[in-house]
């Protein structure tokens, strides 16, 4: 690379992730030929459109690459092409399920969705997202003494308010969710019903969490975090709404679609219909299971007593650690975390009451529950320790597991 400076920042960057333990719930490591697609010459055309309906010239290879991606990922789910559509030209994340609301809720209406602050999303309805501005949350959250989700306070409310569509997927919610009840639930209202499985995409592929597909009207969901792609989105709507949905990605939300990421996102796809990563998806699991518990041994209280995924909360206010400050003594000794807020949390979000912890990335380096077992006792040290002496054996405790497990490219 020509660029001195940009090479010095990936290098840079290159080596911190080398040499820290990523635990935040949303990040992974992509294989070395996902990279290769999303540095491809796909990066160079423009592809305005669908598949054969282009508004360029020169796209004969690039609807080939389209129409592949979007087989893949109906194969990937186990879903019908008659039944069932795909668009994977989102750019991301939020603008797909801002495109879902746009083709389908009249800008005014209600949407029923997760609370932030006990584990929604900001593009379920939250008033700082555009999704807020535009439309009316119904927001629900999840039982004061269980943290998890109480469906029959969900149905009571859902009646009350009647909102046009009902969101399930959430950030920071460790639990399964019952999708035919959900489903249900809307149905009862005349509500849509949508899933939002971004964080749980490759659990789903895996085996490894309960599918969404046969309760959901759509599903949206990104190709990072557990699916182990680039950061890219995919929406899954059933026939019925798939044209709405499509005119509203493009023309309506995006212009030309990023082939390069698309490619990478075929490539992701391919890998995760492999047995290799069923075994995965479940180690991801196994591991944070096993991390958790390990962390309630040494009196760490876990929101809801555990987790179904990749990924819990800790309650770190309970010891008076503010969650700011625990993501900053952890990244010191060389673990990378995200602060969070836990249910009914009466702190600020700049410093909540709590962190979020994932396994996604430690499993693809390839540790498992013994690694988790030694990791759980680092962090628990970890987050009490502020003399300079013990975090300097915290942090070589952790360059042992980075050394032992290096990222494989």
């Amino acid at each position: 690379m020509q660029d001195k400076e940009i090479k010095h920042l990936i290098q840079s960057e290159e080596k911190r992730q080398n040499e820290t333990l990523d635990l935040i719930a949303s990040e992974n490591i992509v294989s070395k030929d996902v990279r290769e697609a999303l540095g491809s010459v796909f990066t160079n055309k423009y592809a305005e459109g669908y598949p054969k309906e282009r508004f360029y010239r020169g796209n004969d290879v690039t609807d080939d690459l389209e129409i592949l991606v979007k087989r893949r990922a109906l194969k990937l789910f186990r879903l019908r092409a008659k039944d069932w559509d795909v668009n994977v030209q989102p750019y991301s994340g939020s603008p797909a399920n801002l495109a879902v609301y746009l083709a389908l809720v009249p800008t005014g209406e209600k949407i029923m969705g997760m609370r932030l602050d006990m584990g929604g999303h900001l593009t379920h309805g939250h008033r700082v997202s555009a999704t807020g501005k535009l439309w009316k949350q119904v927001p629900y959250g999840v039982d004061v003494r269980t943290e998890q989700l109480n469906y029959d306070e969900i149905a009571d409310l859902a009646k009350r308010e009647r909102p046009r569509l009902i969101v399930a997927g959430y950030t920071a919610y460790s639990r399964f969710v019952d999708f035919k009840r959900m489903r249900n639930i809307a149905r009862s209202v005349g509500a849509l019903f949508m899933v939002d499985m971004a964080h749980v995409a490759g659990l789903v592929a895996g085996g490894a969490y309960p599918s969404p597909f046969l309760h959901a009207d759509i599903v949206t969901g990104t190709t990072h975090k557990t699916l182990r792609g680039p950061r890219s989105a995919l929406i899954f709507a059933r026939m019925e709404f798939a044209e709405a949905i499509n005119k509203t990605v493009f023309p309506g939300l995006q212009g030309g679609p990023h082939l390069n990421q698309i490619a990478a996102v075929g490539v992701a796809l391919r890998e995760a219909g492999t047995q290799g990563f069923e075994r995965y998806a479940k180690q991801v699991v196994k591991n944070a299971r096993a991390l958790a518990l390990e962390l309630q041994r040494r009196d760490w209280r876990i929101v809801s007593g555990g987790t179904d995924t990749h990924l819990f909360l800790v309650d770190t206010w309970k010891r008076g650690i503010g969650g700011e400050t625990a993501s900053v003594r952890l990244e010191q000794i060389g673990i990378i975390t995200n602060k969070n807020a836990i249910p009914f949390d009466s702190r600020s979000p700049r410093d909540p009451s709590g962190i979020r912890l994932g396994t996604p990335s430690v499993t693809t380096r390839g540790m498992k529950e013994k690694e988790m077992m030694r990791l759980a006792r680092i962090i628990a040290e970890g987050l009490v320790e502020t003399k300079a002496s013990e975090k300097t054996r915290l942090r070589k405790a952790v360059q042992e597991l980075v050394r032992a497990f290096p990222i494989k490219q």
